[in-house]
C-alpha cells in the first residue's frame, strides 16, 4: 500500500506533512553529518527528500518552516577551526526510478533546448558511501583540508588528512597555482572488518557500518588515532581553481589520475538514458563484490559549458544526479501509537514500534502522518506491520500483516482533545489534519514557538535550548518572545536556579544581548509564520528592505495584492502571512519586539552587477534560453524576478506573444526590452 499521492492532499496536508519532513530531515543531517550516527539509512534519508521535492512541486507555494533544499548537511561541529568553503559544497539531486532518470535527462533538454537527437554525454560513476571532503593546494602544495560541514562552512581537518595515505602532498606538475579537490573519505569493507576486529577484541563499541568508521576517524581531534584507521580518500570534482585546462568530465578525470589521485571506479561514459542505466543496473549487480561501499550512481553531464548553463537550483546542481538504490522492508510489532502536538497545534500520530534491524539500522518508531492514513490503512495497536526506512518523516508503516492480526484487536480511536492541555481538538472540513484550539494556553504550541524563535536560523540564542525554553516558560519567566530581552531582570533568580549559577546565568543574558540586532530576514522568519521557511523570509526581506516597510505593507487592505506580486509567493501562502497580521496579539508581540530591538535594513545580495537589485519579469516565449534558465541568469545577477508586472518593476523583458504583462508595463512606464537587448545588456555588464 502506498500514502497519498502529492495530488489528492488538500493545501493544509501537503504544508503539514512538508514542515514536519523538513524538521526530520534536519535531525537526521545533524546525526549524520556532525554526529555521524545516523539513525535511518541513506536510502531513507534519500526518499525523505524525495517526497519532500515532490509535495513541493506539487504545492510550489507551500514553503515549511525550515526549507532542507536551502541547506546542505549541518553545522560544524564544535572542537574543530572553521573553513569557509571559496564554492560551496553543494549535495546532489536525487533519482530513484528507471522513470527518474528519464526525466533528469529530459529536464536538462528543455533547459538547454536541445532538439530531441543531439546526444546529451554523461559521465556515470559508482556513488561512494563515504564522508565529502575538501583538500586545498597552494603551488601544488597541500595546505588545508575540510569536511564539507553546512556546505558553506566545514570543519578544518587538515592534520588528519595529511595521514590518509593516498592522498598525495605534493602534486604531479603541471598543476594550478591554485587548486581545491573534492571527494569522498572512505574505509574498504576489508579494512572495516579488521578494524572492528580489533575494537571488539579490544573491548571497544563496533562501528555500524565502514561511512561512521570513516567519519568517526576523520574527526579525532588526535590525528595519531586518525593515521591509526586504514582511510583513503576518491577524487571526483574541484572547488576553487585559478586555471583550467580541460572541458569535460572525462578529461578533468584524466587531470586526477596525472595529479596522483585515485579515481571511483568503474566509471563509464555514456551518451543517453539507455546507456546511462545498463551501467545502474550492471554496478548493483556489482554492488556486493566492489571493495568499497556504494549507495548508487552518480550521473554528471560531462560538457563543463553545460554544466555552467545549467547551473545550480537551490541544495544541488541541475547537472548532476544521484541515482540511488532501493531501500529494504521488515516486519514487527506495533505497540503503541502516541500523539505528538506540534507549534501549529496539529496533532500528529506516530507509531511506537517493537524494535527491528531493517538494513543494518534499528527502527523503534514511524509516522502515521493523521488519522485519515490509520483509518485508511486500518492500522491498529498490537498488529503486525510492514515498515520501509524509506518515504516518511520517520520511517513508515506500509501495510498491516492481517493474517496475524490478533482476534481482540480495535480500531484505533484519534483523540478529540489535546493531549497536552485537554483543550478541544477540531478537524475542518475538508482537512486532514486535526488541530489543539488552545493556542497560547497550550504547553505544546507556546514552548514549540518560543523554540523556533531562539532557533539558529532564527535568533541564535546560545544557551537558550528547548529544555531551559521549557524550563523558562513552566516557571512563568518567558511567556512571550519579548520576555527573552527582559530576563535581564530576573538575573537574581535565575543564578539560584539548579545547575545554572552567576557564571551561566551571566553568559545566557550576554547571548541574549548580542541577539537584540538582528536581519530583517532572520527576524521574519523566527516569527514563526506559517509557511514562512528561511526561503520565504528572505524573498520578503529583498523585497520590502526594511521593517518599516514590510509592517506597514502587511496592514495595508492591498496586502494579500501586493504579497502575490512577488515571484514564488501565491495565493495561499499570501493568506496566511495576511492572516498572522490580522491577529491582533500578533500585533501586540511585535509592537513589544520592536521596543527591544534593532532589525537591520535587508542589504542587497552581493554582485557585481550593474542590475543588482533590480526587479524584472519575463513574458512569452524567448528564443534563446528557457525560461528556468532566464530567470537563474537573472537571480545571478542580482535581479529580483517577479511573477507580475508593478510600479516597482524596473524590466519586463518581452518574448515572442507576450500578453498582458507587456501592456500592463506601457501603461505603467515601465521599461520594456525585448530578448535581444536584455541579452546585451547582461552581456556588456
Amino acid at each position: 500500500m502506498s500514502r497519498h499521492s502529492s495530488q489528492a492532499l488538500t493545501p493544509l496536508e501537503a504544508a503539514g506533512e512538508l514542515a514536519a519532513l523538513a524538521k526530520e530531515i534536519a535531525h537526521h543531517d545533524i546525526l549524520y553529518h556532525q554526529s555521524d550516527a545516523p539513525q535511518i539509512s541513506d536510502a531513507a534519508y534519500d526518499e525523505l527528500r524525495k517526497r519532500y521535492r515532490e509535495l513541493c512541486e506539487s504545492f510550489p507555494h507551500l514553503v515549511p518552516e525550515q526549507d532542507p533544499e536551502k541547506k546542505v548537511g549541518a553545522a560544524p561541529a564544535a572542537g574543530f577551526g572553521k573553513v569557509t568553503h571559496a564554492v560551496p559544497m553543494l549535495s546532489l539531486g536525487n533519482a530513484f526510478t528507471d522513470e527518474d532518470v528519464t526525466d533528469f535527462v529530459a529536464r536538462i533538454r528543455r533547459f538547454l533546448q536541445l532538439n530531441a537527437h543531439e546526444p546529451i554525454v554523461m559521465m556515470a560513476e559508482p556513488k561512494i558511501d563515504g564522508l565529502s571532503a575538501s583538500l586545498r593546494y597552494e603551488q601544488g602544495r597541500l595546505v588545508q583540508g575540510a569536511t564539507r560541514g553546512n556546505g558553506a562552512v566545514g570543519e578544518n581537518i587538515t592534520s588528519n588528512i595529511l595521514t590518509i595515505k593516498n592522498i598525495p602532498h605534493t602534486l604531479k606538475a603541471p598543476f594550478p597555482d591554485l587548486l581545491e579537490i573534492r571527494g569522498e573519505i572512505f574505509l574498504s569493507r576489508a579494512d572495516f572488518l579488521r578494524l572492528n576486529e580489533q575494537r571488539e577484541a579490544d573491548g571497544e563499541p563496533l562501528f555500524a557500518n565502514p561511512r561512521n568508521a570513516a567519519a568517526g576517524s576523520v574527526r579525532q581531534l588526535d590525528s595519531t588515532i586518525t593515521a591509526s584507521r586504514p582511510l583513503a580518500f576518491f577524487a571526483y570534482a574541484y572547488g576553487i581553481i585559478s586555471q583550467i585546462d580541460f572541458s569535460s568530465q572525462q578529461e578533468f578525470r584524466k587531470k586526477l589520475l596525472a595529479w596522483g589521485f585515485d579515481l571511483n571506479e568503474p566509471a563509464k561514459l555514456c551518451s543517453n538514458e539507455v546507456e546511462l542505466l545498463a551501467y545502474y543496473h550492471d554496478i548493483e549487480e556489482q554492488r556486493h563484490t566492489l571493495p568499497f561501499d556504494i549507495d548508487g550512481v552518480v550521473y554528471k553531464v560531462d560538457r563543463f559549458d553545460w554544466q555552467e548553463r545549467l547551473g545550480f537550483v537551490s541544495r544541488a546542481p541541475r547537472w548532476a544526479t544521484a541515482h540511488k538504490f532501493a531501500a529494504e522492508k521488515a516486519i514487527t510489532k506495533l505497540n503503541a501509537i502516541s500523539i505528538q502536538v506540534g507549534r501549529t497545534g496539529a496533532l500528529t500520530p506516530v507509531a511506537d514500534l517493537d524494535p527491528i534491524n531493517v538494513g543494518g539500522v534499528m527502527v523503534s518508531r514511524a509516522t502515521l502522518h493523521n488519522e485519515d492514513e490509520i483509518l485508511r490503512k486500518d492500522i491498529r495497536v498490537g498488529d503486525e506491520v510492514v515498515v520501509q526506512r524509506a518515504g516518511d518523516v520517520i520511517p513508515q508503516i506500509v501495510e498491516v500483516v492481517l493474517s496475524k492480526r490478533p482476534a481482540e484487536s480495535q480500531p484505533f480511536s484519534f483523540p478529540t482533545h489535546c493531549p497536552e492541555c485537554g483543550s478541544l481538538a477540531l478537524r475542518e472540513d475538508g482537512m486532514a489534519v486535526r488541530r489543539c484550539t488552545g493556542g497560547l494556553i497550550c504547553p505544546a504550541q507556546a514552548v514549540e514557538r518560543l523554540c523556533h524563535f531562539v532557533s539558529r536560523n532564527a535568533f541564535n540564542i546560545e544557551g537558550l535550548g528547548e529544555q531551559r525554553v521549557r524550563e523558562l516558560w513552566a516557571d512563568k519567566l518567558i511567556q512571550t518572545p519579548a520576555d527573552i530581552f527582559t530576563l535581564e531582570r530576573h538575573r537574581e533568580t535565575l543564578a539560584t536556579r539548579e545547575g545554572w549559577g552567576e557564571k551561566s546565568t551571566t553568559k545566557l543574558l550576554e547571548a541574549i544581548e548580542a541577539r537584540r540586532t538582528i536581519s530583517l530576514d532572520r527576524f521574519i522568519y523566527a516569527l514563526g509564520i506559517r509557511q514562512v521557511g528561511e526561503a520565504t523570509a528572505k524573498i520578503l526581506a529583498r523585497h520590502y528592505k526594511t521593517y518599516t516597510a514590510f509592517r506597514q505593507a502587511m496592514e495595508s487592505p492591498s496586502a494579500a495584492q501586493d504579497l502575490t506580486s512577488i515571484d514564488q509567493i501565491g495565493p495561499l501562502m499570501a493568506q496566511d502571512i495576511t492572516a498572522f497580521f490580522a491577529e491582533p496579539h500578533n500585533l501586540g508581540v511585535l509592537d513589544a519586539l520592536a521596543r527591544q530591538l534593532t532589525i537591520q535594513v535587508q542589504p542587497e545580495r552581493a554582485v557585481a552587477s550593474a542590475v543588482a537589485g533590480k526587479t524584472i519579469v519575463f513574458t512569452g516565449a524567448l528564443a534563446s534560453m528557457g525560461r528556468s534558465e532566464a530567470k537563474a541568469k537573472a537571480e545571478c545577477l542580482g535581479l529580483t524576478v517577479a511573477g507580475s508586472v508593478s510600479k516597482k518593476t524596473d524590466f519586463v523583458v518581452i518574448g515572442g506573444d507576450a500578453g498582458s504583462k507587456a501592456a500592463k508595463a506601457e501603461q505603467l512606464g515601465v521599461k520594456v526590452l525585448t530578448e535581444a537587448e536584455w541579452l546585451d545588456m547582461i552581456q556588456s555588464d
